[in-house]
């Protein structure tokens, strides 16, 4: 019996959905200051660690038919209405549509949604994270890597050249384009074609290459800044002397040497470029008029541990990075990690249940004993251990790209169209994992 053909009837009913989470990733060269407001590009190279999304991801559900009457999207639980008249989502969604392909049924290999078919439609899109949104923890990274690798999914996206993805995603919020490749990623500035479309994310190492790396990232706030990132740049680029020598002189160095010592698994240099170039941006931050403050106390605090620790260790263990806010990413080996949590701990306690993320790894950092002269060493800094300084620890490690999540993953109800997000969850083990060359093999 040959399968029925649908009628327009059974097209306009159908709702077609995808699900993937997409990871954060912490820039280690930042990037600070864009070169086209209209292509939302940067006036310097960057490149980043992707995290894994046990803990830090975003989850998006990107759906479409003919039966919605306008596009809808929902974050966290509530709904944005505005949201698609802004031009960061229609960029995304405009791109994405224009790479779109057919539709197939895998079991019938018949074709549900012709290519052309996708602009006939709208979209709603629902989305949340696992962890404090616009506090410095590249949140929008994650949300627009998800918003575009879920469109991707749904409407079987082919890219006309490699990285072609990213450059939508960046057009979204720019660290974004990282976040769709696993491991160490570099965003390349681009700028010698008149479309920017060579201002791309390109993999350097996949998550597998530096197996050892470790992050524990310390949520000194999860309120929202007060100055956002795209402001801040902005006032950054029109006043700062200090952004345009960096950007021009400093910064290509420091991309060279980074990305030579994440291959070399050479933690001595990545941690010391990693630090200093954390250093300069919040330095940039300072020149800028009137001055922009991400960073506080604790985190400064945070800043002279790391230092002290790191001599009386005799070697660079540990390396501190701070985005825009004031959490603090320390980077360190899998052997040092224990001894680096149980420092943190100790000077910055325990204020919560669930404290640190990970239960097994708690229990070994609260059995930990710290050396008596690096204690002693630390006690210098005049840092006084109060509880409540930091709101929550979180242990992770280097991971993949976005994840393709099954349909009982799906925070839009299929029936109505609807968000049915209310409550936080997190990515199960179970979630198929891709490096970005197979998940674009594999969109459809």
């Amino acid at each position: 019996i040959q399968p029925r053909e649908m009628t327009s009837e059974d097209k306009l009913k159908i709702i077609y959905m995808e699900t993937v989470s997409a990871p954060t990733n912490i820039a280690c060269i930042k990037y600070w200051g864009k070169a086209s407001a209209k292509y939302n590009t940067p006036i310097n190279s960057s490149v980043s660690v992707t995290l894994d999304q046990a803990d830090l991801c975003a989850v998006t559900t990107a759906s479409a038919s003919l039966q919605f009457t306008k596009d809808r999207l929902w974050l966290n639980g509530e709904e944005e209405p505005d949201a698609f008249q802004s031009k960061r989502f229609r960029a995304c969604i405009d791109g994405v549509v224009r790479l779109a392909s057919d539709r197939v049924d895998p079991k019938t290999g018949n074709i549900l949604v012709k290519k052309e078919e996708w602009k006939n439609m709208h979209f709603h899109v629902a989305s949340y994270n696992t962890f404090p949104t616009a506090a410095g923890l590249a949140s929008s990274a994650a949300g627009y890597a998800a918003l575009v690798a879920s469109l991707a999914k749904l409407m079987c996206a082919e890219e006309t050249y490699p990285g072609e993805l990213t450059t939508i995603a960046r057009q979204g919020s720019g660290s974004a384009c990282r976040s769709l490749m696993g491991g160490f990623v570099a965003w390349r500035m681009g700028g010698t074609k008149e479309d920017w479309s060579d201002s791309l994310a390109e993999q350097v190492a996949d998550e597998n290459h530096w197996e050892e790396i470790r992050a524990i990232i310390m949520v000194v706030s999860d309120a929202k800044k007060d100055t956002s990132s795209t402001s801040g740049m902005s006032t950054s680029v029109a006043t700062s002397e200090l952004l345009a020598h960096r950007a021009k002189t400093v910064v290509p160095k420091r991309m060279e040497a980074i990305e030579k010592a994440w291959l070399e698994h050479d933690f001595e240099s990545f941690g010391k470029v990693t630090m200093m170039d954390s250093n300069q941006f919040h330095a940039t931050c300072l020149d800028t008029y009137p001055p922009i403050f991400y960073m506080n106390d604790i985190s400064s605090s945070v800043i002279r541990i790391i230092h002290v620790y790191n001599k009386w260790a005799g070697e660079i263990r540990a390396a501190y990075t701070f985005d825009a806010g004031p959490n603090a990413v320390l980077y360190t080996l899998q052997q040092y990690v224990v001894e680096l949590a149980a420092l943190m701990l100790k000077f910055y306690p325990e204020c919560c249940e669930d404290y640190i993320s990970n239960p097994d790894f708690a229990t070994e950092v609260e059995a930990f004993e710290i050396d008596e002269e690096l204690l002693k060493a630390v006690e210098k800094t005049g840092r006084i251990p109060t509880a409540g300084d930091v709101k929550k620890i979180y242990y992770t490690k280097s991971g993949p790209g976005p994840q393709a999540l099954g349909a009982e993953r799906a925070i839009i109800d299929p029936e109505t169209g609807l968000n049915t997000y209310e409550r936080n969850s997190m990515v199960e083990p179970n979630s198929k994992t891709y490096s970005h060359k197979t998940f674009l093999s594999e969109l459809c």
